[in-house]
């Protein structure tokens, strides 16, 4: 058996996986079109791209702002959600999720995901509604769609807005349906790490004009459609993008399409193959989704299959062959500090708002699912699945590896 890398024996690869973002004369010469015109604000390239990628996601509405976060802030205040309400939201995810409706004077309330798709459970929703609950925030993880049916079923049900967290899914499908459109809303991200990249930034869609025009609003000072121009009818924000960033983001939708059949052809594969090493599970759980756009990866450690091998030491081993992996979040939202402060007055609204009226402390908040996930996920960034087959099998061989040799690893 070979010796580990972390041992001191040669690792199973010792060059680097793809590069992000990727870029070529698209980019450069968009971004020198828009340098040489002098037009640089929020011009005709905004729109050109607000619309195409509101027709890419088949949605009537787009509109940008400034990043992810800010996009989901502004769509919770143009659907009317701020204090004394609560929005149901998933514990696995980035911050943003639920500090948008902190920004927006509400309170997020957790609700558990499924173990197998990593999205927020229906279950768990019905379960987490009061006479409080305005809206459902359902994150599509990974890219993964959550279940729109049974989530858009609860919220006509219970009167409830459902604004889609899509910033992990451009070009993701929902039984043929493009995510970001389902709901009343949908928001995406075009930060750094994104699949769809301008460095920052966001748009808000909607299939609703009302709320298009109420999202515009907010994000351009408040001004209203089709009026003088300082007149300003409600409390928005400067959220703009620039005419550099939609020259970019145009250029990096014309090959998304193409990078979303490369990862999911390679998803595919390391299904295949992970699937093989008892240590290792997949998440494999069927899905109505056809078309995924894997922003990440992911997959789960077998602690019980390690024999007292912790997964902090695989996935120090794992990187020693050259295979970058990650465990993914710590810890669920609700154990970050800033939920875990406690006191009263304005400086711990919305929580302490007298419009609330009641108690809500997430230290006693438990979503048993989340924390297994937690401790026990592995995840590969978007960025290794555009590689080639041979880096594909590099990643499973590095694997395989390290299970082979567990025996060495014992602490």
């Amino acid at each position: 058996m070979p010796k580990l890398a972390i041992h001191g024996g040669s690792p199973v690869r010792t060059k680097s996986f793809p590069g992000w973002p990727v870029h070529d004369a698209c980019e450069r010469e968009a971004l020198n079109e828009v340098l040489e015109s002098g037009k640089w604000w929020y011009g005709a390239k905004v729109r050109t791209f607000e619309e195409r990628f509101a027709a890419y996601q088949d949605a009537r509405f787009g509109i940008t702002a400034v990043n992810g976060t800010v996009a989901l802030q502004v769509a919770l205040t143009a659907a009317g959600i701020g204090a004394g309400d609560e929005v149901i939201v998933p514990p696995y995810t980035f911050l943003a999720t639920a500090s948008a409706v902190l920004m927006a004077n509400a309170v997020p309330v957790f609700a558990d995901i499924d173990r197998d798709t990593l999205c927020i459970a229906p279950d768990r929703i019905r379960e987490a509604i009061t006479e409080k609950t305005r809206a459902i925030i359902p994150v599509h993880f990974g890219g993964l769609p959550a279940d729109m049916d049974e989530i858009g079923a609860i919220a006509e049900e219970h009167d409830l807005v459902v604004i889609e967290d899509a910033c992990h899914a451009w070009g993701s499908e929902w039984k043929g349906r493009k995510v970001g459109a389902i709901g009343d809303m949908g928001c995406f991200s075009f930060q750094a790490s994104k699949n769809i990249t301008s460095a920052e930034g966001g748009i808000i869609l909607t299939n609703d004009e009302a709320l298009a025009d109420q999202c515009r609003s907010y994000t351009n000072c408040g001004r209203g459609k089709d009026t003088p121009w300082y007149e300003h009818y409600l409390l928005g924000g400067n959220y703009r993008i620039t005419e550099f960033h939609a020259a970019l983001l145009l250029c990096q939708l014309e090959r998304l399409d193409e990078q979303v059949t490369i990862r999911q052809r390679n998803a595919q594969r390391l299904n295949e193959d992970l699937a093989k090493i008892e240590g290792i599970e997949v998440l494999q759980k069927d899905s109505p989704s056809n078309r995924r756009s894997y922003h990440l990866y992911c997959f789960r450690f077998v602690p019980q299959a390690w024999n007292g091998v912790s997964r902090e030491r695989f996935i120090e081993a794992v990187q020693a062959e050259g295979i970058p992996i990650s465990p993914g979040y710590p810890h669920p939202l609700y154990k970050n500090p800033l939920f875990q402060r406690k006191g009263e007055g304005p400086k711990f609204c919305p929580l302490s708002c007298p419009y609330y009226g009641k108690e809500m402390d997430y230290t006693k908040v438990v979503c048993p699912n989340a924390e297994q996930v937690c401790a026990e996920s592995l995840w590969f960034t978007q960025t290794m699945l555009l590689g080639s087959e041979a880096d594909m099998d590099d990643m499973v061989e590095g694997i395989a590896k390290v299970w082979e040799g567990r025996e060495a690893l014992k602490e």
